[in-house]
């Protein structure tokens, strides 16, 4: 599986939410099914939003300015949340 073409394509048929506040909205909402986060995220984010034990955690071997065009957006991204993955087989990735 190549983990940026599949992210890229829940990005464009899913539904993808972009930065630490919308990620751990989508988290404490139950909504989120995938999180991704940077290598470079703050220490302490990516113990806060493990608290939903089923939750699938992935941390992205890559800075956030590396996320960020993975994602093919020309900002940075430290964190993401996959609510719906649309056509895309990223929800496959193994756990953490």
């Amino acid at each position: 599986m190549d983990f940026n073409a599949s992210l890229r394509k829940a990005i464009k048929t899913g539904s993808v939410f972009l930065g630490q506040n919308r990620t751990r909205e989508c988290v404490d909402e139950g909504r989120a099914k995938l999180v991704v986060v940077a290598e470079n995220c703050r220490e302490n984010f990516p113990d806060l939003i493990k608290e939903p034990r089923d939750l699938l955690v992935h941390v992205y071997q890559g800075s956030s300015v590396q996320l960020g065009k993975a994602c093919g957006k020309p900002f940075v991204v430290s964190a993401l949340a996959v609510v719906d993955p649309g056509d895309s087989d990223i929800l496959n990735i193994k756990r953490v």
